[in-house]
């Protein structure tokens, strides 16, 4: 499975994207805003390829899809919240979306969620 975030708006606060799946829409995203010197907890992370696996998460206490090998972040995690105030570094999806926020989190993290745990190997490139 290969995961594409397309970052499109950039505000003061957090940065809206796409994310498809195999080329086709799959949902919006919101994450921190890009940065030159990364702030701990608010600070999107570098554009590149990564490889996602499904780990448990001791902060959500489940299962979630963690990125590996992110430069100077550790348990970055695509996950279910609506503003930057949730993000803390990671990436937060919705179905909807507007200035500094993603709607119906949860829907679209679940849809999402149960493509990912289908995939023998999930790569996610931002762009």
């Amino acid at each position: 499975m290969k995961l594409l975030l397309k970052r499109l708006h950039r505000t003061e606060n957090s940065t809206i994207g796409e994310l498809s799946i195999d080329g086709k829409f799959e949902c919006y995203t919101l994450e921190d805003k890009e940065r030159d010197v990364k702030i701990k907890g608010e600070t999107a992370i570098a554009k590149g390829t990564y490889n996602v696996s499904i780990t448990q998460s001791n902060r959500f206490k489940r299962l979630l899809p963690l990125l590996a090998n992110v430069p100077n972040f550790e348990g970055v995690r695509i996950h279910a919240g609506n503003t930057n105030h949730d993000t803390e570094g990671c990436i937060l999806v919705g179905t909807t979306r507007s200035k500094d926020f993603v709607g119906n989190s949860r829907l679209a993290f679940d849809k999402l969620f149960k493509k990912m745990q289908l995939a023998q190997k999930i790569t996610l490139t931002i762009e």
